[in-house]
């Protein structure tokens, strides 16, 4: 298999919902690219317990601590220069405004853009966003398989909510070439032979939109 189409990536971000699996396949990613993983911290942020308790009063100091942590994160890469090794993170920058929007009042959400706008410069552009996701039903049976303590209040109807701003968003997303992978019956984890389908995609490397049947191994084509 050749490697063309994967040495060309220098920068990868993962995206999806909680519990579609981007941090399996960062981490698998990671190791075949030689890369630099870059994980999202969750437990850094102090207000995200109290914000799955009580969203309403929690959403916007979750927010904006989950914004100045992503900014500190991607400055100290800039100043490492990291980024010319390669890196896969498991989350995009803009998947803040995700979550504000979905989360915040009118205007907490003015007043969020406000501080974005004035913390945030240019953040660098992934040579590739892998877009995951999954049934609702899927995502909180491995919610609730992987027990973390905070997303114990992490619902149904939360995830429904947060899947179609994630189908929103990639709707219109045209910064990068974009791979949507459905991963219901997909094991990152556990089946190699799924992970190397990806990889001989990638290979092969990725222009555009496409949506990629992984259990077929096959793209079913540009979107």
């Amino acid at each position: 298999m050749s490697r063309d189409g994967i040495e060309a990536l220098r920068y990868v971000a993962v995206e999806g919902p909680i519990g579609v699996g981007k941090t399996t396949l960062t981490r698998r990613l990671a190791e075949v690219l030689g890369a630099q993983p870059l994980f999202e911290a969750p437990e850094r942020n102090p207000f995200l317990q109290s914000f799955y308790a009580d969203p309403a009063r929690w959403a916007l100091p979750t927010q904006l601590s989950f914004l100045m942590d992503r900014v500190r994160e991607f400055e100290r890469l800039r100043q490492a220069d990291l980024f010319a090794p390669r890196t896969v993170a498991d989350f995009m920058f803009e998947k803040d405004d995700i979550f504000a929007r979905l989360t915040l009042t009118e205007d907490e959400y003015r007043l969020y853009r406000e501080v974005a706008a004035h913390v945030t410069g240019e953040m660098p552009t992934p040579d590739l966003v892998i877009y995951l996701r999954a049934p609702v039903s899927v995502l909180q049976a491995r919610v609730a398989e992987r027990g973390i303590p905070h997303e114990r209040a992490v619902n149904a109807e939360y995830l429904a909510r947060l899947s179609r701003a994630y189908v929103a968003f990639f709707h219109d997303y045209t910064d990068a070439p974009l791979i949507i992978l459905n991963t219901d019956s997909v094991d990152f984890a556990n089946r190699d032979a799924d992970f190397d389908r990806l990889l001989a995609h990638l290979a092969n490397g990725v222009r555009g939109r496409s949506l990629v049947d992984l259990s077929a191994g096959r793209e079913l084509g540009l979107v």
